[in-house]
């Protein structure tokens, strides 16, 4: 599935664990039939809300896999294959690109972080070894460092990188990037609390994490804003900001899978080092999920 035009909302989707921390893959399944339900215009495995960092390699091979099969050609489907060794981003990329996957998402290296011409070699090599679409995912807070707009420009041109998630929630940044954006270089919001802010400097869409508790009203806003309702989709980026918020309240995803479980969707826990919300914050969240009316 072509995915080079891509707007909307894309799911950060979680992944679902037994309790004893296996993968749950029927829940997975679930989760998959629940998106495209919802309109869900994509679907984002192996981020940084999936919990990818704790999984091994076949672990990675098997969910991207399933949630492909699954899909069945319904919904894009784009895998997390960062890493901050090129050489393994290279080969997880590969891997996701023979499962089936429409588009990868790939990240600045993180801890050793890479200097400027690293960087940029880092995501080039990655773009010259596959044949789908990449993005770049910029997010500084979670790498500690961050795509320089002169990188941008040069990794733009690139026939297979075709935008970026930009989540430093820097709009100064966004704006610098949009700057250069085009049909062939799009931006997506990394944030879900700047969605609307971004879609007004010309980004595509979200790559969302409240889109796991609200993926129609996610979908809807976005698609609002693209249609011309600017005002309707300003109104549903408001009315959802105290739950977007908490949402992030603890580390990401520890909140989204708490409150799935509290909405009775059964997603399980988490792998270490992410643990059980703080029970003073598991109430917080849950009083704004009842204001929010999803409880």
């Amino acid at each position: 599935m072509d995915i080079r035009n891509l707007q909307g909302s894309i799911v950060a989707l979680i992944t679902p664990f037994h309790e004893d921390g296996s993968i749950n893959f029927d829940k997975l399944g679930e989760l998959v039939e629940y998106h495209i339900a919802n309109k869900t215009d994509a679907i984002l495995t192996l981020g940084t809300t999936g919990e990818s960092s704790t999984f091994t390699h076949e672990e990675d091979d098997d969910i991207c896999s399933y949630i492909i099969k699954k899909a069945d050609g319904r919904i894009p489907v784009i895998a997390g294959t960062g890493s901050n060794c090129t050489e393994t981003m290279v080969e997880k990329s590969r891997r996701a690109e023979a499962a089936g996957a429409d588009g990868l998402l790939i990240i600045t290296p993180y801890y050793n972080k890479g200097n400027e011409e690293g960087i940029y070699r880092h995501f080039m090599e990655t773009a010259d070894a596959v044949n789908i679409p990449c993005i770049l995912y910029n997010v500084p807070g979670r790498t500690a460092c961050h795509i320089s707009e002169k990188n941008v420009i040069r990794l733009s041109k690139h026939e297979n990188i075709m935008g970026i998630k930009e989540a430093s929630g820097d709009m100064s940044y966004a704006m610098k990037i949009a700057r250069h954006l085009s049909d062939s270089f799009r931006m997506y919001s990394g944030n879900d609390d700047i969605a609307i802010p971004i879609m007004s400097i010309g980004g595509s869409g979200v790559i969302s994490v409240s889109a796991n508790i609200i993926p129609r009203e996610t979908h809807d806003m976005i698609t609002d804003y693209i249609n011309g309702d600017r005002e309707k989709a300003a109104k549903t980026q408001l009315k959802y900001l105290e739950l977007i918020n908490a949402l992030f309240m603890e580390v990401n995803p520890i909140p989204v899978k708490e409150a799935m479980n509290l909405m009775g969707m059964n997603v399980g826990g988490f792998r270490l080092p992410l643990y059980n919300m703080a029970p003073e914050n598991l109430e917080k969240l849950r009083d704004v999920m009842r204001r929010a009316g999803i409880l």
